[in-house]
């Protein structure tokens, strides 16, 4: 290799090793690019997730890892009296999904905060129902992270959970290595089932589109609240 090819080289991997990062937690300037990408890239994911659950008009509802604000934006476009809340814990989201829901926010119909998913900062039994689209894989802790929704969803309330990728998926064998590269866990059906059943969720259903490999996972919290 050259001395050129070299350095061209050790520029492509910085540059992945800054982007990577930003993929995760977009800053508050650099990575605000990325969560508009999201809003593109995730919308008819989203849409066809959200066709899973039943949305009324007056639920309260969280959407965890809210990126760049669009799933805020549809819940919040139906819910037209509950409140959609939104949590990141990326300032460069945060930011953008604020930006996104500017009229949402002045009505006093969405509330957007920076938090991680492992310590929400809400009270027990609070959400009807929480989202979380192409977040999953970033969570620190799968298990307790899921736990702590369960602590802040309503008897009866419901998680789902929307990816674009899953293990033996029909994009695994592409997006399955980035998912290895970023360090984030990649679920099988099963292994989703199993995961909302040891996090403490009863009425575990998993849907699939194959032709797009999409993946949406969803639990209810039971009437006798967080096991």
């Amino acid at each position: 290799m050259t001395l050129i090819a070299a350095l061209k080289l050790l520029l492509v991997l910085g540059i992945a090793a800054y982007l990577v990062p930003q993929v995760r937690k977009p800053g508050k300037w650099i990575g605000r690019p990325f969560a508009w990408l999201m809003n593109l890239s995730h919308s008819r994911l989203t849409d066809w997730g959200l066709q899973h659950v039943r949305i009324e008009q007056d639920l309260t509802m969280l959407d965890v890892g809210c990126g760049g604000g669009r799933t805020i934006q549809k819940l919040a476009r139906v819910a037209v009296a509950g409140k959609v809340y939104g949590i990141d814990y990326a300032a460069g989201s945060v930011a953008v999904s604020r930006a996104k829901n500017a009229e949402g926010i002045r009505a006093g119909r969405v509330e957007i905060v920076q938090a991680p998913v492992s310590q929400l900062p809400f009270p027990e039994n609070k959400f009807d129902l929480v989202t979380a689209v192409e977040t999953q894989y970033y969570w620190p802790d799968l298990v307790n992270d899921m736990r702590e929704i369960l602590r802040i969803l309503k008897p009866g309330g419901i998680l789902i959970v929307i990816a674009e990728t899953y293990k033996n998926g029909k994009h695994n064998n592409l997006l399955g290595p980035a998912m290895k590269l970023m360090g984030s866990p990649n679920l099988s059906v099963e292994e989703q089932q199993e995961l909302f059943a040891k996090a403490g969720y009863d009425d575990i259903r998993v849907f699939e589109e194959n032709s797009r490999g999409w993946i949406c996972a969803l639990g209810r919290k039971g009437p006798l609240g967080h096991r």
